[in-house]
């Protein structure tokens, strides 16, 4: 039966190759928005950890991911926090959501309290020497064939120029980092914030320092918030609009899966109602013709599930050598669910066909031309 099964592949190449192709295809399209996803969220969530700080002040109305609240906070609050009892650092920064030459959070920053937090591990160069020097990480450093230090760059979403004055290790919340009072003046919020950082003396005393900024007057609508409470919501769960974008590409995918298997298999079984006559008549049971429709299934479900995986591999290297900041993350448990999805989506495909040949009458088939 499997010697069967394969001469029936092979004898229509082109078919089964559609086949294949349609399986991967649906894993791809699976894995890839995943990979996108999730790649982007845990990468943002990862420079936010590496800040350094243990407490997050933010307006009441602000949203937890950066750069979408603006700056409704004035900066000299930071100075005001740096005062309070087991306050070791108040660091101001301002952080602008661009989508000029690139979709990125623009952080504007005090050097001084930011690299208190956590220093920055240079790569080369050093800190801002003027108004208009930028940091920029190690990994933007590589993108668009590479930049270095003292290269002049145009940040498009401001509209200005600027000097790259250090390379920095990446992790340290904005990919590229600018003086906060040239990112207020340029955006029109000179002396703002949109969120303060604070590191504690110990972090057993967060929530001292934490009642002690609400019972202040006029801090009471401010959000005080543990780094790690602003972590945890870095979760697909905070984005409803993600469950729905992904149900509706894997329905897509499952669509064009369960397509192209239905129409190839329901082929295949009308070119071969002989076939089918023959081994009916040879005392074949309805449940062995319809393993035999099922097994030609399986070997093409597999054979696109593998190629499926290994061109969405590819379209990860791929990225990470074109647009080394751009996040791709593939996950062993995506893997696994792409590979149920494509292959359940197959099977139930060839279901109607493989009935349909187990239905056929031997005696009609065998009289079939």
């Amino acid at each position: 039966m499997n010697k069967l099964v394969f001469a029936n592949l092979i004898h229509r190449p082109l078919r089964s190759v559609i086949s294949v192709l349609a399986v991967a295809i649906e894993v791809v399209m699976i894995l890839s928005i995943v990979a996108i996803f999730m790649g982007m969220l845990n990468d943002q969530k990862q420079r936010t950890n590496g800040i350094g700080a243990d407490l997050v002040v933010s307006p009441s109305n602000a949203s937890f991911m950066n750069g979408m609240s603006g700056a409704p906070m004035s900066a000299k609050m930071a100075n005001f926090l740096g005062t309070l009892p087991h306050v070791e650092v108040a660091a101001p920064v301002m952080q602008n959501f661009s989508m000029g030459d690139s979709l990125e959070i623009l952080y504007g920053v005090d050097y001084k309290s930011f690299n208190a937090l956590k220093p920055f591990v240079f790569v080369a160069g050093g800190p801002f020497q003027g108004p208009f020097d930028v940091l920029v990480d190690d990994v933007w450093a590589k993108t668009g064939g590479g930049h270095h230090v003292g290269e002049t760059i145009t940040i498009q979403s401001l509209h200005h120029e600027f000097r790259i004055c250090g390379i920095v290790e990446s992790g340290r919340g904005g990919r590229r980092m600018v003086p906060i009072d040239t990112l207020g003046t340029l955006t029109g919020s000179d002396g703002k914030a949109s969120i303060i950082y604070i590191k504690s003396d110990d972090v057993a005393n967060n929530n001292v320092i934490r009642h002690e900024i609400e019972s202040t007057k006029g801090l009471e609508g401010y959000r005080v918030q543990p780094m790690a409470d602003i972590l945890s919501m870095y979760t697909p769960a905070r984005f409803p609009g993600f469950d729905r974008a992904l149900d509706v590409v894997i329905s897509i995918a499952v669509i064009v899966g369960f397509l192209v298997i239905f129409q190839s298999m329901y082929t295949a079984v009308l070119e071969r109602t002989r076939e089918i006559g023959i081994l009916k008549s040879m005392g074949a049971a309805k449940l062995t013709v319809v393993t035999l429709v099922l097994r030609e299934t399986a070997v093409l479900a597999v054979a696109g599930v593998v190629v499926g995986i290994a061109i969405t591999f590819g379209v990860r290297e791929l990225l990470s050598v074109r647009f080394p900041g751009f996040a791709f993350e593939l996950t062993g448990e995506w893997i696994v669910n792409g590979m149920l999805i494509a292959f359940a989506g197959a099977l139930c495909g060839a279901l109607y066909p493989a009935w349909m040949a187990a239905r056929k009458d031997p005696i009609e088939a065998l009289a079939y031309e």
